[in-house]
């Protein structure tokens, strides 16, 4: 048994995200830690949501609430929205933890101690009627590039350009709209990531199996241009992990806080000993699972994420934690995502267009989606969401090929034989030759997943569910039972264990399809399939089933069309 500990990117709490963040990390994660569960391996998923930050400010301001009731409510939310889809989360923290607080502050401490920390002072914008320094996402004015008139001060959002606060025109503060602006200097922490340049080189070098996409996005951030920088960890801001030296006061870091990006990934360390309080258990329940002079020797660390927070999983994080000295976990393979994109365009939040988590969740169940997003995953290249694609993949792959078999052979058995599994005949050659062409395509099915192809693994499973269609078309029992019913009744016990095994495999995909042929079966037999012969004689003779309800049903011309129209969103 492996020990297998998995976290995918914890997603912003300002808001519901949409199927492109959920495609581009959580529901991977999901999907690699409901397979290696199902292969008897001991899991640990871990996901959280990230809660500082200005955007969390400035969201908190926006609903008229104060930030940390605003993070509380929206933790609730997305923590249901997980629920509906399945996210099988061990543990769905918060960055704003108290165990968070004192592990940001721990490392901290030890980056100090390593000599990896500097103080810089810069000149940074103040509100005098907001009585703050202003970071730049609080500060608004007129892009110098194109013009636009509510460019922020990091971004542009209408060209896209990078900007710093000072290059504004007319800027104000997002706070109050107060224009009594001025420079002063404020103090700040850095991370001397520079310093371990060469150690992170060498650790990413080592890493030969990750995605081309992991390392290229890693390599570049290290080399072009100026190379790796020197970061900031501290803000001027209320909201946030109070800066300390451990457990000690940070001498002239009196009112600041972390930087959201420096606390965010220590969240999944903590996260886990959230879990471990959860669940009552002391501090070596979490720690055989990151340190590794404590147990976290023998566990292999995946993560799932977006190709845009790359650049902090590979150099940034991996700094904190080589930079300590001390004993911790890194990651052993990072698999990462680009982009979905919607109908031709982006999703956007602001412009009301694509399909969000809980508008998914309100027009079908979780498994609709969850095969799509999985089946069309984002690994290679960009991938887009269409309706029509949508409407194809769910009718023929879920209702025509899996859908259609259980309901075939479940209805014709107890039409022609009662309720339950039929006793007569014996398999036969085409039983035989079905049975080798299954074991065989199991074994690449679990070569696909163990490597996180989720794309090639979706293909592979469609294809078994596929060849099971394929037996039954040609064996017919429908037409044997006619003139032969002991062979009728193989043909249909055989089809029984199909329908189990099925369940078995597509469960990491569609766990809730796979629980209704479970329970249809008046089976809790969920035995990986390491013997395909064994595997398809698992359901006896004489063993009772129930008919389930449609497993999928198709959706019409009539509901795409509806929906193109709803998540069209305004157009420019």
């Amino acid at each position: 048994m492996a020990r297998v500990l998995i976290t995918s990117a914890i997603p912003y709490i300002n808001g519901i995200k949409h199927l492109g963040n959920l495609v581009g990390s959580q529901l991977p994660a999901d999907l690699f830690a409901r397979y290696n569960r199902a292969r008897g391996h001991e899991v640990m998923f871990i996901c959280a949501t990230d809660e500082h930050g200005t955007p969390a400010e400035l969201a908190a301001a926006k609903a008229g609430k104060p930030v940390a009731e605003y993070c509380a409510e929206m933790h609730e939310v997305q923590a249901e929205i997980a629920r509906g889809f399945r996210l099988s989360f061990d543990h769905f923290g918060r960055s704003s933890s108290q165990r968070n607080h004192k592990l940001t502050q721990a490392f901290a401490g030890r980056l100090a101690d390593q000599g990896l920390i500097r103080e810089v002072t810069e000149k940074m914008i103040f509100s005098v009627d907001d009585n703050r320094f202003l970071p730049d996402r609080y500060i608004e004015g007129t892009c110098p590039n194109c013009g636009f008139d509510s460019a922020r001060g990091d971004q542009c959002d209408n060209c896209t350009k990078q900007l710093d606060p000072t290059d504004l025109i007319n800027p104000r503060s997002t706070v109050s709209g107060s224009t009594n602006l001025e420079l002063r200097e404020t103090k700040h922490l850095y991370l001397m990531q520079r310093a371990l340049k060469d150690k992170l080189e060498a650790w990413i070098d080592s890493k030969t199996d990750w995605p081309i996409l992991t390392t290229s996005i890693a390599k570049k951030w290290l080399n072009d241009g100026d190379g790796l920088q020197d970061r900031g960890i501290t803000r001027d801001l209320h909201w946030g992990i109070p800066v300390k030296k451990g457990d000690q006061p940070w001498p002239g870091m009196e009112g600041k806080v972390f930087y959201v990006w420096f606390d965010a990934p220590i969240e999944y360390i903590a996260g886990t000993a959230e879990w471990a309080d959860a669940n009552g258990l002391d501090d070596t329940a979490w720690e055989r699972w990151w340190r590794t002079d404590k147990g976290a020797s023998d566990v292999t660390y995946y993560q799932f994420m977006g190709k845009d927070n790359v650049p902090f999983h590979t150099l940034s994080f991996p700094a904190t934690i080589l930079g300590s000295g001390e004993p911790w976990k890194l990651v052993d393979y990072l698999k990462s995502f680009n982009y979905l994109n919607y109908d031709g365009g982006q999703f956007s939040t602001s412009r009301g267009r694509g399909v969000f988590m809980d508008q998914a969740l309100s027009i079908l169940p979780a498994d609709y989606w969850r095969w799509w997003l999985l089946s069309h995953a984002p690994e290679t290249s960009d991938a887009e969401f269409t309706w029509e694609n949508f409407q194809a993949s769910v009718n023929k792959d879920l209702a025509d090929v899996l859908g259609n078999l259980v309901s075939r052979v479940t209805k014709f058995a107890k039409s022609k034989f009662g309720d339950d599994i039929p006793a007569g005949g014996a398999f036969g050659p085409q039983e035989t030759a079905l049975i080798a062409d299954l074991g065989a395509r199991v074994r690449d099915y679990e070569a696909l997943m163990a490597q996180m192809e989720v794309r090639k693994a979706a293909a592979e499973l469609r294809a078994i569910w596929v060849a099971g269609n394929e037996y039954l078309q040609s064996a017919a029992p429908w037409t044997v039972v006619k003139t032969d019913p002991e062979r009728a009744q193989a043909m249909i016990r055989l089809s029984f264990n199909l329908i189990r095994l099925y369940a078995v495999l597509s469960a990491p995909f569609i766990p809730d399809a796979a629980q209704t042929m479970m329970t249809a079966l008046n089976c809790d037999d969920w035995s990986w399939p390491e013997d395909m012969a064994h595997a398809m004689r698992v359901l006896p003779a004489g063993h009772g089933f129930t008919v389930p309800e449609n497993l999928f049903r198709k959706i019409t011309d009539e509901e795409r069309t509806d929906w193109q129209t709803r998540f069209a969103g305004k157009r420019d």
